[in-house]
C-alpha cells in the first residue's frame, strides 16, 4: 500500500489471501465428520479470551489472549476451538 493513507485493513483481496493462510491452521474443523456436537458451543468466538481483529478480518478472525492456551498470542478463526475454552458472558460485539 503506497497511498500514504493509513492501512484500514478493508482490502478485500489481501484479506481473502489472508483467510486462505490462516483457514490452514485450524485446530477443529467443523467439516470433520467426527466434530462432537459440544465443540459447537466451544468455539474461539465466544471465549472469554477471544479479541476479535478490527475492519473485515475482525469479522471472522481474533487473537486468542488465554494465557494457558497453545494458541495464546496467534490469530485464530471465530469458529475454531481448543481445550482452554472460557464462556464469554454476554456477547463480543
Amino acid at each position: 500500500m503506497t497511498t500514504g493513507e493509513p492501512w484500514t485493513g478493508d482490502d478485500r483481496e489481501h484479506n481473502d489471501q489472508c483467510h486462505a493462510r490462516w483457514h490452514g491452521s485450524l485446530n477443529r474443523s467443523t467439516a470433520q465428520p467426527d466434530y462432537p456436537d459440544e465443540w459447537y458451543d466451544a468455539q474461539c468466538g465466544g471465549c472469554r479470551f477471544w479479541i476479535a481483529l478490527s475492519g473485515q478480518l475482525g469479522q471472522d478472525y481474533g487473537v486468542c489472549t488465554h494465557p494457558v492456551s497453545p494458541f495464546d498470542g496467534r490469530v485464530r478463526f471465530e469458529h475454531d476451538g481448543c481445550q482452554c475454552f472460557a464462556v464469554r458472558e454476554g456477547s463480543f460485539g
